[in-house]
C-alpha cells in the first residue's frame, strides 16, 4: 500500500538479506520509523511488544525470526527452542504458531550445509502467500461492497474495528483490502473507523493508513457504532480475526463482540475476513481459545501528542486503580454472517469452511 505515495510493506529482508525490516507501528502515526531485527530475540521483542501487529504479520515475522535464530546457531535443537520461545509472544494469534510449525518442519527437512538459505526462502513464501492471500480476499469481499452499492445506490459505510489493514499484514490487510479494492475500482465508500480502545489500533493505525491511501473515513469512540447502526449509518461491518475456530466462532480485538451484537440486532451483515492460515483446524469452541491479557498499563495510561506537539504518555485512571486487560474476544458463529477468505465467501460453519478448505478436514 502507500506511504507518502509510495509501495510499502510492512516487513522485508533487508537488501544484504543478513537481516529483517520492520515498520515500528508504535511510533505511528507521529512518525515514520523503520527498524531492524538483527537476531531472533529482536523478532521476539518486535512481535511481544506490538512493534508488528495483526495475526498474519505476526506469523510472518515469527518465521523471519526463526531464520534469523539459524544464522546464531544451526543445532536443530537450538532452534526448536527459539520456536518455542518466539511462540510464547503472544498466544492468541494462531498465525504465529502456523508459521513456527512450518518453519520447524523446513528446519528437520534441511542438510546442515543449506539450513539457513532454506529457511530464508520459507519466510519469503510465508511472505509472498500472505500478500497473495490477503489481495484475494479483497477480490472477493469487494464484490460484496459492490453489490451493496448496486442495490443502494449511494456510498457503502462501512464500520471496521481494531487495526485489520495492511499494517496488520504484509500488504492490502484482511478487513481493509475489499476496502481498498472497492476504493480502486472507485466504489464510493466511507469507512467508520473504531478507536479501539485501550491501544488505539483504529485510531492510530487504521485511519493512519487509510489517510496516505486517499480513502475517506471518520474515527469515532468504540462505543458509537451501535447508535450509527441504529439510525441507517452503517451498511456493512468488516473485520479481521486473531484466530478462527473451524466452527466459524471468531477472536478478535476486544469490543468484537459487541460490535456483532449491534449489527445483528440491526439486521446489518457482519463479515470476518481472514486468510486460511487463522483458522485453527483443533479448536471447535471458540471459549477454548486462549485470550492474551496485556499490561495494565496499556488501559491505565494514554499515548499521544500535546498541544504544543510533543508526544508524551499520560495516566488516565486514579492512582492505585485495579485494572483488567483482556485483549480479545470471541464473536459465536451464530452472529458473523459470513468469512471472507483467499478461496471465497463462507458462512460461519464448520460444514462451509470445510468445503473451502477440504484438505484441511
Amino acid at each position: 500500500m502507500k506511504v507518502n505515495g509510495k509501495s510499502t510493506q510492512t516487513i522485508w529482508l533487508s537488501e544484504d538479506k543478513q537481516n529483517v525490516q520492520i515498520i515500528d507501528q508504535t511510533k505511528l502515526p507521529f512518525e515514520f520509523k523503520v527498524v531492524t531485527l538483527n537476531c531472533f530475540e529482536d523478532a521476539f521483542k518486535a512481535i511481544k511488544n506490538m512493534l508488528v501487529r495483526g495475526a498474519p504479520l505476526i506469523g510472518v515475522t515469527g518465521a523471519y525470526g526463526v531464520f534469523l535464530a539459524a544464522k546464531e546457531n544451526q543445532e536443530l535443537k537450538f532452534i526448536e527452542d527459539a520456536c518455542d520461545y518466539l511462540n510464547s509472544a503472544r498466544p492468541t494469534a494462531v498465525n504465529l504458531s502456523w508459521a513456527l510449525n512450518r518453519m520447524l518442519q523446513k528446519a528437520f527437512d534441511s542438510k546442515p550445509f543449506n539450513i539457513i538459505e532454506n529457511l530464508c526462502n520459507e519466510a519469503n513464501k510465508i511472505l509472498e502467500e500472505d500478500i497473495n492471500f490477503c489481495e484475494n480476499i479483497g477480490k472477493y469481499g469487494c464484490e460484496i461492497i459492490k453489490d451493496l452499492y448496486n442495490k443502494k445506490k449511494r456510498p457503502i459505510n462501512i464500520l471496521t474495528h481494531c487495526n485489520a489493514g495492511w499494517l496488520a499484514t504484509v500488504d492490502w490487510g484482511t478487513a481493509t483490502s475489499p476496502i481498498y479494492k472497492a476504493f480502486n475500482d472507485k466504489i464510493p465508500i466511507h469507512v467508520w473507523v473504531d478507536e479501539t480502545r485501550p491501544r488505539n489500533q483504529g485510531s492510530f493505525l487504521t485511519s493512519w493508513e487509510l489517510g496516505e491511501h486517499g480513502v475517506s473515513h471518520t474515527v469515532i469512540a468504540d462505543n458509537t457504532g451501535g447508535h450509527l447502526m441504529q439510525n441507517g449509518q452503517v451498511d456493512i461491518v468488516i473485520v479481521g480475526s486473531d484466530r478462527t475456530t473451524f466452527t466459524g466462532d471468531v477472536c478478535n480485538k476486544i469490543g468484537t463482540y459487541l460490535k456483532a451484537l449491534s449489527a445483528h440486532d440491526n439486521k446489518i451483515p457482519f463479515y470476518a475476513a481472514l486468510p486460511s492460515s487463522t483458522i485453527d483446524w483443533n479448536i471447535e469452541d471458540g471459549k477454548n481459545i486462549p485470550i492474551e491479557e496485556r499490561n495494565n498499563e496499556e488501559v491505565s495510561m494514554i499515548r499521544g501528542k500535546n498541544k504544543i506537539g510533543i508526544i508524551e504518555e499520560i495516566q488516565i485512571v486514579p492512582d492505585n486503580t485495579n485494572v483488567k486487560n483482556y485483549a480479545f474476544d470471541v464473536t459465536p458463529s451464530k452472529f458473523v454472517t459470513g468469512i471472507i477468505t483467499e478461496r471465497g465467501v463462507c458462512s460461519a460453519s464448520k460444514a462451509s469452511i470445510a468445503n473451502l478448505f477440504p484438505e484441511k478436514v
